[in-house]
């Protein structure tokens, strides 16, 4: 499951981006009582994998360097040169241009007579994103043929000027990693893909880029005569790079059929595609059709070759499994009626007087041990925070998976073990902080303490005692300090993909939030209620209920500035959730009713 996933980086991060959408999405129309629901089986080791192996640097880097050299290229009047492929490592992107041009624009460099611009990882690490958010993206097409020792290799559809056939036994699992990596990518703008014979579901992952069709007979009219329609040549990227991506003729199209053409199907894509020059299409077809310009080979054993382009890299593939395992991931997101939180265990009093404190509820931290020596702090304090979230323990050979998910040497788990005991030490008690139990479980003793634990035992007091439940709740909410885990390394935590931690921690802060601004609200005290919804909204920004309450609390404050900035604030928020329509009836009505005139300030001026 991890090897296919996770080895798609750039596919990777654009899926665990629409993901995230998702969940944004399920947090915004979560009801209180109730976590957003989880993946579970193959779906939750899918998000493991998309976790590990998600390339979001890289990713950046060959959006923003394509936008930027789009924009210095437009500025100077130059015609962008046609990139046939790219290729990303860690060090640097190359482009890969024809003709050869040794004049390329700064920060980008000409290598190989020109034939290579290349922009330094730590030139493209130093790119503005919100400098370039309105800069088109001139190279749609570019996608992820596979990956070498030394990074990935993409080719760029439209370069081919022709038909591209994809032949082997492999071929619908290469067109499937093809499809998700074009429908979620961020370095292109606009675009339309039609896939035929496979992937009906991957329409819900991006129902803007996606549609489907039974059939080449259903679509070849439509892409003939859209055909006539596109620019050809130099004026396709002149036209995008100058800001027209919106016109259909610069807005790319690119069909993937895993059904091969008839014979007079195949005449027809081979007569469409074959213009002698760009156009903003692609067409990549199963199976071995005469006269086509680019044949992609997939081996039995996974290699991809490409005789035309002198390739030959372990070809990006989503096998059946691994589809599924990434549409149930998906169709997980779509379920907004969520699952009803856990009831909690009955456990001992968290301890008033900790030597170790686990913080979670915001930046990680772990106070009270001396400082670790730089390169191991990472590995160790993700050891403390696993352990400190399941208090029952943990065997060391399960946490091995856990913590080394691509697998690690018992040595090296055993030492690590020891030195993360050594580094805890012991409480005051003399009692370790780290311990083997009589099951031979992993534990932290009595003497740690996370904010999680003692934020759920303030929040369990807060029900059965009702003249200190302000208190208790205020108390708990003081504990959060920002997004769960904010600043956590990249390529760590990834077992909180299949873990309850994210789900519990965003749905009892916000309930938590919730159940103290009711309480201040019925006291009459309003700002105290405004600050209770803010600190819920620390942790869980994208909950709507939680709007609605900061909506209540601030309009007893009485103060009707403050009451549109924050009905400006969730109408800015509620227009960034791409699936979810903006905010829920229910939001809409309580605005109406509170701030009358919202709606003409917040409609769009003639």
């Amino acid at each position: 499951m991890l090897d296919y996933l996770a080895g798609a980086s750039l596919a990777a991060a654009g899926l665990l981006a629409a993901l995230g959408r998702r969940r944004r999405e399920q947090l915004w129309r979560r009801a209180f009582g109730r976590r957003i629901t989880r993946p579970r089986e193959d779906a939750a080791q899918a998000e493991l994998a998309l976790r590990l192996g998600a390339d979001a640097p890289g990713s950046r880097m060959l959006d923003l360097g394509l936008r930027l050299l789009g924009r210095s290229l437009a500025a100077g009047g130059r015609v962008p040169p046609t990139v046939y492929a790219a290729h990303l490592s860690p060090r640097h992107l190359d482009l890969w241009i024809h003709p050869p041009d040794s004049d390329a624009p700064e920060p980008w460099g000409a290598h190989d007579g020109g034939q290579v611009w290349r922009l330094p990882a730590h030139e493209g690490r130093m790119l503005d994103e919100h400098a370039l958010a309105d800069a088109p993206a001139p190279y749609p097409g570019l996608v992820s043929l596979g990956s070498t020792e030394d990074g990935r290799v993409l080719v760029d559809l439209e370069a081919a000027h022709g038909l591209i056939v994809v032949t082997g036994t492999r071929t619908t699992a290469a067109l499937a990693a093809l499809a998700v990596e074009l429908a979620t990518n961020r370095w292109s703008d606009r675009m339309r893909i039609t896939l035929v014979g496979f992937g009906e579901e991957l329409v819900e992952i991006a129902p803007d880029r996606i549609r489907c069709a039974g059939g080449l007979a259903e679509v070849l009219p439509e892409l003939e005569a859209q055909a006539n329609d596109h620019g050809t040549g130099a004026e396709v990227l002149t036209g995008r790079i100058n800001g027209r991506a919106a016109d259909p003729a610069w807005s790319p199209h690119y069909l993937l059929s895993a059904i091969p053409p008839s014979a007079e199907e195949a005449r027809r894509l081979v007569v469409l595609a074959r213009k002698g020059a760009r156009t903003a299409a692609g067409y990549v077809v199963a199976g071995d059709v005469p006269h086509a310009t680019w044949t992609w080979e997939i081996t039995e054993e996974g290699t991809a070759r490409v005789d035309a382009l002198g390739f030959e890299v372990d070809a990006q593939l989503l096998p059946r499994r691994q589809y599924r395992a990434l549409v149930e991931l998906f169709a997980t997101a779509r379920r907004f009626e969520g699952e009803p939180l856990p009831e909690e265990p009955e456990r001992e009093p968290v301890t008033e007087a900790p030597s170790i404190e686990v913080r979670i509820l915001g930046p990680v931290e772990v106070s009270g041990p001396p400082p670790l020596e730089e390169g191991r702090a990472d590995l160790a304090v993700e050891l403390a925070v696993y352990l400190a979230t399941h208090p029952d323990g943990v065997h060391p050979v399960v946490l091995g998976g856990i913590l080394w998910p691509r697998g690690v040497q018992s040595v090296v788990r055993d030492a690590t073990i020891a030195r993360v005991a050594a580094w805890l030490g012991s409480d005051a008690a003399g009692r370790p902080n780290l311990f083997t139990d009589e099951a031979g479980r992993l534990r932290l003793g009595p003497g740690v303490r996370t904010d999680w634990a003692l934020f759920r035992e303030l929040v369990r007091r807060s029900h059965a005692d009702e003249a200190a439940r302000a208190v208790l709740l205020d108390k708990a909410l003081g504990l959060v300090r920002g997004p769960l885990l904010n600043g956590r390394p990249r390529g760590r935590y990834s077992w909180l993909a299949a873990d309850d931690l994210e789900y519990d921690v965003t749905a009892s802060v916000a309930d938590a939030a919730h159940r103290l601004c009711e309480v201040r609200l019925a006291h009459g005290e309003a700002d105290q209620a405004v600050a209770a919804v803010r600190a819920g909204l620390l942790l869980a920004a994208d909950d709507e209920g939680l709007w609605r309450d900061l909506l209540r609390a601030t309009h007893m404050t009485g103060d009707l500035a403050r009451l549109r900035a924050v009905a400006d604030a969730l109408q800015r928020r509620a227009a960034s959730h791409p699936y979810g329509g903006g905010m829920a009836p229910e939001t809409e009505a309580l605005i109406d009713e509170l701030l009358p005139t919202w709606r003409m300030r917040a409609a769009p001026s003639a």
